[in-house]
């Protein structure tokens, strides 16, 4: 969950994937600032939605004093991480995350002020009250709901991807000895591949070869440069990948361990319920699935938002 491009420069080298260049291009335009806004434009086919919803004082009443005075939602946000958080043509952060968000932000009668941050850095600044949600598709599991409080909005599964052109299957429950990327510090990096690969190496076989990468771009562009065998990621971000190059890139295996994504807040904080209620408040009249349809997300709704609903 998580993502921030920062070497534009050593990406834009086209001379070093000239081969790849007709499939690698429509997917780099999306993760990199190497083109121009014309060439980013028409990559990003879903456009950002801005639903139509109000203050509801009720709800918008259990926001805490200190928060609700200065009308302001200070959000920290690692990107890119497609389609839930990232860069649009403009430079401004959007994704499906962002955008139901926004909406919670127009029922609580604050305007969310996204704040770019590494991603293993959120949940500390929660913590310190420097941000006061953190939002980057973060797996709500019951390790970090001893550091904050989460507020659920979706259900993800983790979804393995390889290269198209293999002909071999890699089988994500069978991947002893496998080079796979991920994303530093996410679900997939710090829980998923360490249990897999103690499992190769309890039956005396070799251990899963993880790569990490600072963004999930980087994880996306050494698949497709054949750097890694194969990338494990959350569901809607590798659908995403798939989708945007091509077919280049095809799902290995079936989507599994499916868990809650949450909304961090700092423990016992009367902003949880607020933001819950809101959020239950999208999904009881329509504009929660207005938003999943937009970006295509419709098979990870969920019906109600809880505090805290880790499940592992």
């Amino acid at each position: 969950m998580e993502r921030a491009s920062t070497r534009v420069d050593q990406r834009c080298v086209r001379s070093r994937v000239a081969q790849l260049l007709g499939v690698f291009l429509t997917f780099a335009v999306i993760l990199t600032g190497c083109v121009n806004n014309e060439e980013r434009e028409r990559a990003n086919q879903v456009t950002p939605i801005n639903v139509d919803v109000e203050k509801v004082p009720a709800i918008a009443a259990l926001v805490p004093p200190e928060i609700a005075r200065t009308g302001r939602l200070v959000v920290g946000v690692n990107v890119p991480y497609q389609p839930n958080e990232f860069k649009g043509p403009d430079g401004k952060i959007i994704g499906y995350d962002v955008d139901l968000m926004n909406a919670v932000g127009k029922v609580l009668n604050l305007l969310p002020v996204y704040k770019e941050s590494q991603f293993d850095t959120i949940i500390p600044s929660v913590q310190a009250g420097t941000y006061q949600v953190g939002m980057s598709s973060f797996t709500d599991t019951l390790e970090r709901e001893k550091q904050v409080d989460f507020v659920t909005y979706y259900s993800a599964g983790v979804q393995w991807a390889q290269s198209a052109d293999s002909d071999e299957t890699i089988d994500p429950a069978n991947a002893c000895g496998r080079r796979v990327a991920v994303q530093t510090t996410t679900y997939e990096d710090t829980d998923e591949i360490p249990a897999k690969s103690a499992e190769c190496v309890a039956k005396g076989l070799r251990p899963i070869d993880k790569v990490k990468f600072d963004s999930q771009d980087e994880a996306v562009n050494a698949l497709i440069l054949g750097r890694v065998e194969a990338m494990s990621a959350d569901s809607p971000v590798t659908a995403y990948a798939i989708k945007r190059t091509n077919g280049k890139l095809k799902a290995a295996g079936e989507l599994f361990d499916s868990a809650p994504y949450g909304w961090a807040v700092r423990k016992g904080s009367p902003l949880g319920p607020a933001m819950q209620k809101a959020v239950q408040y999208l999904m009881d009249n329509g504009q929660y699935e207005e938003i999943a349809a937009n970006w295509g997300l419709q098979e990870g709704m969920i019906d109600v938002s809880v505090i805290n609903g880790a499940v592992s």
